[in-house]
């Protein structure tokens, strides 16, 4: 279904909820839902966003989803099967990222310590520097696995796929995602 600006707007400040596997390997988490993504249920919905072409193109899931409606049921199992989930360091829905305070992304990453410590992934995947920094007061921090793990969990810093990290392509995406995904042990060394 395509959206209009005005029927997106109405999203807005909503919540999504977390995706979170029976056997939880990878936990990717976004800055903050899309509007879209609030419209249809689905993580990285909007179209245009590079995440699951990324995927797709890194080998950890079959083809590239397309979540613009929401997702298919056989998406969405393929996702459960690899252990594959998503969160987001603020839950509520906004148009663009920069709309979030420092405080919120503060407190999103206490909030992202809870579904670690009840789900125990084998790693998590924040998906923008900028948004981890400010989220974890680590101004200095750098892409790539973290120092520290978080709530026992491995702790990777991944380029963010939104259309508008322009400097990022699919191929850069799909190479840093595959990273992790084999850190995560979803895919083979």
């Amino acid at each position: 279904m395509g959206w209009s600006k005005d029927e997106l707007l109405a999203f807005a400040g909503r919540e999504v909820p977390d995706l979170l596997p029976e056997d939880l390997r990878l936990l990717v988490c976004g800055i903050n839902p899309s509007l879209w993504t609030a419209a249809t249920g689905a993580h990285f919905a909007r179209p245009g966003n590079r995440f699951y072409p990324a995927l797709a193109r890194a080998g950890i899931i079959s083809h590239p989803f397309d979540a613009a409606d929401g997702y298919r049921p056989e998406d969405l199992a393929e996702l459960h099967r690899l252990g594959i989930g998503n969160t987001n360091l603020v839950a509520r829905a906004t148009a663009r990222a920069d709309e979030l305070s420092r405080e919120e992304l503060r407190r999103g990453a206490v909030r992202l310590e809870v579904p670690v410590r009840q789900r125990r992934p084998r790693l998590v995947a924040v998906l923008g520097v900028t948004a981890y920094r400010q989220s974890f007061a680590m101004p200095s921090a750098a892409l790539g696995e973290q120092p520290e793990a978080l709530a026992g969990a491995r702790l990777f810093v991944l380029p963010n796929p939104s259309g508008l990290n322009a400097h990022e392509t699919v191929d850069s995406l799909a190479a840093a995602y595959a990273g992790a995904a084999r850190a995560a042990g979803i895919l083979a060394p």
